[in-house]
């Protein structure tokens, strides 16, 4: 029996084997490579690879790659299937312990975001909360914690976990990515080089820490974690995978244990934004005076109002400020929104 047939049976590939084992409880299995590399599907949809005892990991990383948290964020599935299609196919090989995830199988199959509670909100124990008991997704966000937790405990390298989406609302900067917050850390400057070779050009900088997979592996895995914002939203098939095809390369590169190339034009320059300001619903008569059809990194002049309630209201700073995530149909309490400007030279904890 090949590889293939031992992981993904009469399927053509995992994409296709996740897709009709959604809501299958299939037992662990494992195979090997040719090489030696050894391949465990831990569930559907989640593979822990690992090279061969001894082979030089020349990058002396291991890596976790998740995409598909939003089942309807189909360009990085693809992108991910790809390359693990070509890792068995035998086009490259292995140099560091890598787990690939395809978040949300259920939702994938739906073509929806998530099918009762966004599992990008379930991570950091968020899972365990009494309203969530008996959910499919609060049940598959502990079951990838457990799996990034024991994979993070038998490869004690330096660790990297990217969480890949596409996004439905436009945005003036189609290619994003957000560290989450970590009291004390500061990006490193291989991973901004990193982004740029991903062709992503745009970094936010998170104010607080979140209950999102990529909060969980940089606070409590220790991880250099990101959320990485790729382009729209379209159903399988329907992807032009040359537009992806940075982040594409750049993960081949990591994953044969390349040197890092040096930015080259036009990637070169990384823009870092931080958040001045986060939007609540108050609750209180709440007004959002932010159109519905705005786009992310919208700009606002100084002063514009952009939120107001009974007791109070928000104006634009000095600056201009820009505005990512917006979204109003939320309910008393949660974050309606995010205002943001660019890091400058005079703010503390320059990268």
């Amino acid at each position: 029996m090949s590889v293939k047939q031992d992981l993904f049976g009469t399927h053509s590939d995992w994409l296709t084997h996740t897709l009709n084992n959604a809501v299958a409880g299939l037992p662990e299995t494992k195979t090997y490579l040719p090489d030696g590399t050894r391949i465990i599907r831990k569930a559907v949809g989640v593979l822990d690879i690992t090279p061969p005892a001894g082979r030089a990991n020349p990058n002396s990383e291991a890596l976790i790659v998740s995409a598909g948290v939003h089942g309807n964020e189909t360009a990085p599935i693809e992108v991910l299937n790809g390359l693990v299609s070509e890792l068995i196919d035998g086009a490259w090989t292995l140099a560091c312990p890598v787990l690939l995830i395809q978040g949300n199988p259920q939702a994938m199959v739906a073509g929806e975001r998530f099918l009762e509670v966004n599992l990008n909100r379930l991570f950091d124990g968020a899972h365990q909360r009494s309203e969530y008991d008996g959910l499919a997704e609060a049940a598959r966000a502990k079951f990838l914690e457990g799996a990034c937790r024991q994979f993070a405990t038998a490869h004690p390298q330096a660790l990297y976990h990217y969480d890949l989406h596409t996004a439905i609302r436009p945005s003036h900067r189609e290619r994003f990515a957000l560290y989450p917050f970590v009291e004390g850390r500061t990006v490193p400057a291989d991973q901004c080089d990193f982004l740029l070779e991903a062709e992503v050009e745009t970094l936010l900088l998170q104010h607080k820490a979140g209950t999102t997979f990529s909060s969980f592996s940089s606070s409590q895995l220790n991880a250099e974690s990101f959320t990485v914002e790729l382009g729209k939203v379209r159903p399988f098939g329907q992807n032009d995978l040359q537009r992806f095809s940075g982040i594409r390369d750049a993960l081949r590169r990591r994953f044969r244990g390349q040197a890092a190339p040096s930015p080259q034009p036009p990637f070169d320059q990384l823009t870092v934004f931080k958040v001045v300001h986060e939007i609540l619903n108050t609750g209180r008569n709440f007004r959002f005076h932010v159109p519905d059809n705005v786009a992310n990194f919208t700009e606002y002049a100084p002063g514009t109002v952009i939120w107001e309630d009974d007791a109070t209201e928000y104006r634009v700073g000095d600056s201009a400020e820009a505005i990512v995530f917006p979204n109003p149909q939320v309910p008393v309490g949660h974050r309606v929104g995010l205002m943001i400007r660019p890091k400058t030279g005079s703010d503390e904890n320059l990268i």
